[in-house]
């Protein structure tokens, strides 16, 4: 709801600046007033411009999106031990996976299919090797279908795939899962042309779909 008011709220402000941050990087995922400083509703959230996504996350608007620090090492107040061999080294990996909603879920539904089962089953051990900040799971439609049924349509295959995680023992505050419907399609412009029907159905396949982003840290 929060990301819907932010776009509508930016398309009346024809006038609005690009947004920078306090170290004069540019921010582009919140709606900034005329002075800079991030706009915000009565309640002190964010307002989120339409072109927001997870990646655009900050400290101040959604603290709970961003990498958690590892909490320094205490000093050593005892003469080292003898030589022993040195730890894994710990480097943080980012892994980006898209899974297309004809392997996820049939046309117009938001039950996971067995093949997808099957898909998220795989993603579920490699997370087994992985310390894991943030799930991020962002679902999709095709063009068909109304802005707001496929926006609930593409929250619907994103909490079912999120509840899937959980269900393999990935925690349930780890995944952040959102729709958006129809946007950012993977199609081109004028690809699958016409009226709805099975091969243009099918050929818009890549639209619906669920990308999962994983953040976090694991031994190499």
């Amino acid at each position: 709801m929060k990301t819907l008011l932010a776009g509508m709220l930016a398309l009346g402000l024809a006038a609005a600046l690009p947004a920078f941050a306090a170290d004069g990087a540019k921010v582009s995922g919140y709606l900034l007033d005329g002075s800079g400083q991030v706009v915000k509703d009565p309640f002190g959230l964010c307002w989120r411009t339409g072109y927001w996504t997870p990646a655009m996350a900050t400290q101040e608007c959604d603290p709970e999106l961003m990498p958690k620090k590892a909490a320094p090492a205490p000093a050593q107040l005892t003469p080292p031990p003898a030589p022993v061999p040195a730890p894994a080294v710990r480097k943080p990996v980012a892994e980006k996976v898209t899974l297309s909603a004809d392997t996820l879920f049939d046309f117009d539904k938001s039950v996971v299919r067995a093949d997808g089962k099957a898909k998220l089953d795989e993603l579920a051990a490699k997370l087994k090797a992985v310390d894991v900040e943030t799930i991020i799971a962002i679902g999709y439609t095709d063009r068909f279908g109304s802005k707001a049924y496929n926006l609930k349509l593409s929250a619907r295959r994103a909490d079912a795939v999120k509840a899937y995680l959980v269900s393999k023992g990935v925690a349930a505050n780890r995944i952040y899962a959102e729709g958006k419907g129809k946007q950012n399609p993977v199609t081109k412009p004028g690809q699958c042309k016409g009226r709805k029907s099975a091969k243009v159905i099918k050929c818009l396949q890549p639209d619906r779909r669920v990308e999962i982003e994983v953040i976090g840290t694991r031994t190499r």
